[in-house]
């Protein structure tokens, strides 16, 4: 049975699940989507976007192990990760249910996609090589 966790606060926190420490531990290989509120229209429309989902799944089996949002309405939002996780749901099929737009529940769909490796709103943070690339020269 998943029972989640919930922290009223601002911003609110929510998970279910596994952590990352604890797959660490149990040595299970998982991917992770990450996806901030930052980068959700609601979130920015409602100036309160701090924050982000995180959704952790089983490479092999691609169960989704645990969800965890730090954000606006992460009580709520949690809800449909539990009703995945408890039906054994794969990232890719709550990434593929057609999410209202714009809404705050789309950064789980995001996070779900990038755990799936297929994110539409596309939020990567730059790798260092990129992060070296990108620095201008200095000048002397």
């Amino acid at each position: 049975m998943c029972i989640r966790d919930r922290v009223y606060t601002h911003p609110e926190v929510a998970a279910v699940g596994r952590t990352e420490e604890q797959l660490k531990e149990e040595g299970i290989e998982y991917s992770k989507g990450v996806f901030p509120f930052m980068a959700n229209s609601r979130a920015r429309a409602n100036v309160d976007n701090e924050g982000m989902v995180k959704v952790l799944a089983d490479k092999k089996t691609r169960r989704i192990l645990g969800i965890h949002i730090m954000g606006p309405n992460a009580g709520e939002i949690i809800a449909e990760g539990v009703l995945g996780m408890e039906y054994g749901a794969s990232p890719e099929n709550i990434g593929k249910v057609c999410h209202a737009h714009p809404t705050l529940s789309e950064a789980l769909k995001e996070a779900c996609l990038a755990a799936h490796h297929k994110a539409c709103l596309l939020y990567t943070s730059p790798s260092p090589r990129d992060r070296q690339k990108s620095r201008m020269p200095s000048s002397a």
